[in-house]
């Protein structure tokens, strides 16, 4: 089960809140309408990229703008059926190849569309703890980009970030602010700095 998505408030340099959209949101609200607010930047934790909410209004007019809109009820009767198995999920996209990919496509048991599926799940499979370890060490670059760009060491801690240097990138971010340093920590490596 995946755990909800995760964000994070900072105002200037120091960590303010942690959890679900909802929760920071309100918490970002009451900071904002107190006198002399100062920099607030709510960061995505699965990206590590800054968003932008609408604070307009009541708490509960706050929320409900963060719940996904509502589906609408399924038609009385099915509109005509399109090709591929929509129940399931299945999208049709354009996918390009070279004709010897397409000449191997066709000889496999189920045709293309099978092949191709068994090929990504195989491949996604494969690759998961490195395609983990990659979108954990991007969303770590673009809050470290954001937030201790213009920190002395930037530069090399980022070469020592997608090195996977991990002794070299805890050195070299070691007098960075705490939170920010330990939020990137947590966002690289999945933990907290010790």
């Amino acid at each position: 089960m995946n755990s909800p998505a995760q964000f994070t408030v900072f105002e200037n340099d120091h960590r303010v809140a942690t959890g679900p959209l909802a929760e920071v949101a309100l918490v970002v609200k009451w900071m904002a309408d107190r006198p002399g607010a100062s920099s607030i930047l709510i960061f995505d934790d699965a990206t590590g990229r800054t968003i932008d909410l609408d604070l307009r209004g009541s708490d509960a007019e706050v929320v409900a703008r963060l719940q996904p809109a509502p589906t609408s009820p399924a038609p009385a009767t099915e509109p005509p059926r399109g090709r591929g198995r929509p129940k399931l999920g299945v999208v049709a996209r354009e996918v390009t190849l070279l004709p010897r990919h397409w000449d191997w496509l066709s000889t496999q048991p189920g045709g293309a569309s099978v092949a191709l599926r068994k090929l990504v799940e195989e491949a996604r499979r494969r690759n998961g703890d490195h395609d983990r370890a990659r979108m954990a060490r991007d969303a770590a670059y673009h809050f470290m980009s954001t937030m201790a760009g213009n920190l002395p060491g930037f530069e090399e801690a980022s070469r020592a970030l997608f090195a996977g240097d991990r002794h070299r990138f805890a050195e070299l971010i070691a007098s960075w602010p705490p939170d920010v340093r330990d939020h990137i920590v947590k966002l690289a490596f999945n933990d907290v700095a010790g």
